[in-house]
């Protein structure tokens, strides 16, 4: 799309949303947030697309925010940094709302937002040598913006801790912590995220996007029986519509369903 942010797409439907600005350690600012986003959009309005992995190149995914938007926000009105900070948020909400799944792929640093986008995707893949930090407390900021998103993952608890004191976390930590779900060799960093995706083009795209919208809705809800019900109908809907029943019948019939491509 840019230069410093690279989309692919492969014959398999995996897009590829790459940070590209290695020399700064991938530090995103307002114009990367806005490609940032318009790129997820663009992944999630193709129905070609099965699969979104966020990566990054070069040895960190991302350090943070770039020092030069730190200083024009520094100089910038309320106003003014009301609205750049809805562009962070926003971009956070486009993420994890996003209808495809989508796998962070984690490598080096990973500082301040950069967990909120590894916390907004589905799955977090993070090779052995990622480094996790939530920094914006030394710099008399809070991580607001990725707020819900990192303490949804790694919860409150652990939230208390790691926003006041700014530590540095390990790749095994962040495991722990429910940050990422696995974490590989760097050199088998690339096939395990691959391999993860090909298993989510394995299920068909509707119920995909429909799984993920179940979790939030029941997530956000406790049980009752307003969503005993609205499960029963999103079930129901599933079984009844075009992809569920070549799932079925799929699997009734030993073959592949007609999403998976050979």
């Amino acid at each position: 799309m840019t230069d410093t942010l690279l989309y692919s797409l492969d014959s398999q439907g995996i897009a590829t949303i790459t940070l590209n600005r290695p020399e700064k350690s991938n530090a995103f600012d307002d114009a990367v947030i806005a490609q940032l986003t318009e790129a997820l959009r663009k992944a999630d309005g193709d129905p070609a697309v099965r699969v979104v992995v966020l990566a990054a190149e070069g040895k960190h995914v991302s350090a943070g925010a770039d020092l030069g938007w730190m200083q024009r926000t520094a100089r910038m009105s309320r106003e003014e940094n009301l609205t750049d900070a809805r562009a962070l948020t926003g971009l956070m909400f486009t993420l994890d709302r996003l209808s495809k799944p989508s796998i962070a792929r984690v490598q080096g640093a990973a500082f301040g937002g950069a967990l909120g986008l590894i916390c907004c995707c589905d799955i977090a893949i993070a090779a052995d040598n990622a480094r996790f930090c939530l920094s914006e407390a030394r710099l008399g900021i809070a991580p607001a913006a990725i707020s819900p998103y990192v303490i949804r993952a790694m919860g409150s608890r652990a939230a208390r801790r790691y926003f006041l004191t700014t530590e540095l976390m390990s790749a095994d930590t962040a495991q722990r912590l429910n940050i990422v779900h696995e974490v590989v060799a760097e050199a088998e960093l690339d096939d395990k995220v691959r391999a993860m995706a090909e298993q989510l083009c394995l299920s068909g795209p509707e119920a995909l996007a429909a799984c993920k919208q179940l979790v939030h809705q029941v997530d956000e809800q406790r049980p009752s029986a307003a969503l005993q019900e609205e499960t029963a109908q999103l079930i129901a809907r599933l079984r009844t519509g075009a992809e569920g029943q070549e799932g079925l019948a799929a699997f009734l019939e030993k073959r592949k369903p007609s999403w998976v491509k050979n």
